[in-house]
């Protein structure tokens, strides 16, 4: 009898406590992640992975090598803790070259803070600046990161899009042409404005924000007192001769701007999750409360690599030799390769002016994969999981980069990724072809 109350008891116990909500409220609705499902499937039936924005070539050897020397030489202490918001010699580095870019002189230890990647930079800036009732305006297609952390952190996202504007000539459409409408991107910010994510170059059309739309931008940031989330990532991989101009520079914005910067993307290292932010200590300084107290540190021998490598391209700024410079030569022979590819078969390009990626329009390829009338999930979507399984190419849908009421506007592109090898960019050809092929064949 006393184990069958035990029993009756324990039960009672294990359904009260299963039926209270575990999950916080902020966290509703940013479980879905379209990187999680894509990754999986790419993971499955891929032959040719176009999809994730990693390089498959290796970083510089002189970063390899800086790594394996602070790993494998005398100095032990390359395995414990370094300081929490930035080892010494990377933030050191870090506001050299900022500092130059900038043309300020820039404090080590206030004005630069090392993260766990971009990723945990914005992070950082969600988490220290939005609280509830707080408006962020996110321009789209925008890298699909931003919505769920401006959600978590109690905010509210305001989305404005960039309109595409078809090309004079038959010319190609270029990534320049997606466009902010002015009166439009006014509209959006009111008293309730807390803060505006920059993204340029854009993931994932690839757009250089040009100077007369970044003094727009600030313009209004200035006149309504709003931060600036610039996220710079690809900052050296711009092509055609495209300048990137830092936000941050223009009048008014250096004391409102957190400037986001990844070694992953400038290093092609993307797995070694090294980031940064730069700006003003009056903004800086909630950022190392929230990186304190969430991961506080960052792996000491990757930040000792980094630090190794901006010495170098410091050394050699603005020089052939340079791998800023190097880089985007390369990656620009890349995209250019990818653009005809894709173009001969159909698959009508948006040439981006800079990043890893290139959009392309699909619309000619819905007979492959007939549309379904009054379906939930975006024709981009269905059509990217097809190509994946039926042709073992890898890309990903654009809507994925657009907030749910707008993901049906523009759901006949996808993304690709062309840092890759050759060997990579070839067998993505090789596909294609073959079904252009078997698209014209009786």
């Amino acid at each position: 009898l006393p184990l069958v109350k035990f029993s009756n008891s324990l039960s009672f116990s294990l359904q009260a406590k299963m039926s209270r909500p575990l999950q916080a409220q902020r966290l509703e609705g940013t479980d879905k992640n379209i990187w999680v499902e894509f990754v999986k499937l790419a993971a499955t039936y891929s032959k040719v992975n176009l999809g994730q924005g990693f390089p498959d070539f290796p970083p510089p050897d002189f970063l390899k090598e800086a790594f394996v020397k602070a790993l494998s030489g005398e100095n032990h202490m390359m395995h414990q803790y370094t300081r929490a918001f930035g080892h010494p010699p990377l933030v050191k580095i870090l506001a050299q070259f900022y500092g130059k870019l900038l043309g300020r002189d820039l404090d080590p230890m206030t004005n630069v803070m090392v993260t766990v990647g971009a990723y945990q930079a914005l992070f950082c800036c969600f988490q220290a600046f939005i609280e509830e009732g707080d408006e962020v305006i996110i321009i789209e297609p925008f890298f699909d990161c931003y919505e769920p952390m401006t959600k978590m952190a109690g905010g509210t996202p305001v989305f404005v899009p960039l309109r595409p504007k078809a090309p004079k000539d038959g010319k190609l459409m270029s990534s320049k042409d997606w466009q902010l409408d002015p009166a439009e991107l006014a509209s959006k910010f009111n008293e309730r404005t807390k803060a505006i994510v920059l993204n340029s170059p854009n993931n994932p059309l690839g757009k250089v924000f040009s100077r007369g739309e970044l003094e727009l931008i600030a313009d209004l940031c200035v006149k309504h007192d709003v931060l600036c989330f610039s996220d710079e990532v690809y900052e050296w991989l711009v092509y055609d001769g495209k300048e990137h101009i830092r936000i941050a520079s223009l009048p008014g914005m250096w004391d409102r701007t957190v400037i986001i910067g990844s070694a992953g993307k400038t290093f092609s290292a993307t797995g070694w999750k090294v980031g940064w932010t730069v700006g003003p200590n009056r903004l800086q300084q909630h950022l190392r409360n929230v990186h304190q107290n969430s991961v506080y540190h960052c792996a000491t021998a990757a930040q000792e690599a980094v630090a190794q490598g901006f010495q170098r391209e410091l050394e050699l700024y603005g020089k052939a030799d340079s791998y800023f410079s190097q880089l985007p030569k390369e990656l620009q022979q890349k995209r250019d390769w990818l653009v005809q590819s894709l173009d001969a078969v159909g698959m009508k390009p948006i040439v981006p002016e800079g990043t890893y990626f290139l959009v392309a329009d699909i619309s000619k390829f819905k007979s492959d994969v007939p549309d379904v009338p009054d379906s939930d999930e975006p024709y981009d979507s269905r059509f990217a999981k097809w190509m994946v399984k039926n042709k073992g190419l890898a890309a990903i849908p654009l809507s994925a980069f657009y907030s749910g009421a707008h993901k049906n506007n523009y759901n006949h592109f996808i993304r690709f990724c062309f840092a890759k090898k050759e060997a990579t960019l070839k067998a993505a050809n090789d596909i294609l072809q073959k079904w252009k092929q078997e698209k014209t064949s009786p």
